[in-house]
């Protein structure tokens, strides 16, 4: 095979990768690793292997690879209208008809969608406008940000200091003193084994109750959560949490933002983790499954409450300052319309809760039983296996033996399937595209099993 042999040169020399250990790719001591192509769920690299991608890009290619539809729109919107700006009033097809789309398939107290790009810029909307709403309710006090530990909302200044991971905040200054932290409710690291559900719940409860009580009710503006823990581990939450934890913030009038970057579109089995979850939120975070990732799109989907005093504030005060350049860009606009189109054609959502169940059963039934494996995990198209040292006594690994990130690597290098090593634990996640066949989740889970015999016996 013809390759550029110049490439991971000039890789190491100038390209400055996310989340890396920088030295060490630069010193050529960490492996790179081009890719070339891709269909369905595997990709290819340049050097002609092919990967079974479990992980769906970061969870968000979730129509799969390859897919002609999307790839069809996008080129006819770029020869037809490549890019116009959104700012006062100015909008294209794709970007009025999304917008549509999006209202059709979300909780029915919502009203318009705010695009950006990403994620990180679609928090940064979402707290700009809450800081917003307050001002012109007359309540400059109420500012506060509640997010929880092992939450992840992103990696600029404020969405970095809603994200409740270590990495994200050492060395960065974060977190900004607007945001605080809440627990996480992850049920399996929970310090008292003899907890019920139930009463974990209750804890968590009581410990938000207790944050709001320390700041004043008076100074918090919202909270914000995703309908499953992600990056923190890939963690359902424990039965009842969201109706407790809802009855709290609407108690003392604080804002809730659902961050729907990986959930929304389908991956729970339902198209928003807030319908699955019976959670009523007053602003939505949308990205990744968009677009399935074909092309740069994100949202903010802001509630009938808080849109009337929004409206309320321009009356007062003239346009809104805030947009950016590429807001709504027609070719990711029209990449979204073809993405949530093939959702429906295909009846993805419906297979990424059939085969995502299959998927996660499969896998606690061939390992949840191994010595080291603590706990099997998942909702939807979404699964986790976290390894512990000991079972009956929930001791865990060293951080410094890597034991997650060991059995990620092996199974890529023994049966070329991708898993995700998540970070803060010794977690192996699971996130494929929605189009996973059984045989293929089968294929998950039996190379899962080889890596694991591998790498703890």
């Amino acid at each position: 095979m013809l390759r550029n042999d110049q490439l991971e040169q000039w890789d190491r020399e100038n390209f400055f990768h996310p989340s890396t250990h920088l030295a060490q790719f630069a010193r050529g001591e960490a492996p790179n690793r081009v890719i070339r192509t891709a269909e369905g769920v595997f990709i290819e690299d340049r050097d002609g292997n092919k990967l079974l991608d479990g992980f769906a890009g970061l969870y968000c290619v979730n129509v799969g690879y390859g897919r002609q539809e999307i790839a069809e729109a996008i080129g006819e919107q770029a020869k037809e209208l490549a890019y116009y700006h959104a700012y006062v009033g100015h909008g294209t097809e794709a970007s009025i008809t999304l917008s549509k789309m999006i209202l059709d398939r979300a909780p029915k107290n919502m009203s318009k969608v705010y695009f950006g790009l990403g994620g990180s810029d679609a928090n940064e909307t979402n707290v700009k406008l809450i800081w917003y709403y307050n001002n012109i309710l007359g309540r400059p006090e109420k500012k506060k940000i509640i997010s929880r530990w092992r939450g992840y909302h992103g990696s600029g200044l404020v969405t970095g200091s809603l994200t409740g991971l270590e990495l994200f905040h050492k060395k960065f200054d974060l977190p900004v003193e607007q945001v605080i932290h809440t627990d996480a409710p992850y049920y399996f690291r929970r310090e008292n084994l003899d907890q019920t559900e139930a009463e974990f719940v209750a804890e968590c409860v009581a410990s938000l109750e207790a944050l709001i009580e320390r700041e004043g009710a008076d100074t918090i503006a919202a909270f914000i959560g995703e309908p499953v823990l992600g990056t923190g581990g890939i963690v359902p939450p424990p039965a009842g949490y969201w109706e407790a934890i809802q009855a709290v913030l609407k108690k003392h009038d604080i804002l809730l933002v659902a961050d729907e970057v990986v959930t929304g579109f389908g991956r729970l089995g339902t198209m928003f983790g807030s319908e699955h979850y019976g959670i009523e939120p007053d602003l939505i975070t949308i990205a990744k499954g968009l677009t399935s990732a074909y092309a740069p799109l994100s949202g903010s989907i802001v509630g009938d409450k808080m849109w009337k005093v929004l409206e309320q504030g321009t009356d007062e005060n003239g346009p809104i300052g805030h947009g950016w350049t590429y807001s709504a860009h027609p070719i990711g606009a029209a990449a979204g319309v073809a993405n949530l189109k093939l959702l429906d054609e295909l009846n993805l959502v419906s297979n990424a809760g059939e085969v995502g169940a299959y998927l996660n059963k499969a896998m606690s039934d061939a390992l949840a039983g191994h010595a080291n494996v603590g706990d099997v995990r998942g909702e939807g198209m979404l699964c986790a296996v976290e390894f512990v040292k000991d079972k009956d006594s929930r001791t865990f690994f060293d951080a410094a033996d890597k034991i997650g990130p060991q059995v990620s690597a092996k199974l890529l290098e023994q049966d070329k399937v991708i898993a995700r090593a998540m970070p803060q634990g010794d977690i192996l996640g699971f996130a494929p595209p929605f189009c996973l066949t059984r045989e293929e989740a089968d294929t998950v889970v039996a190379a899962t099993v080889r890596a694991v015999k591998s790498v703890l016996g």
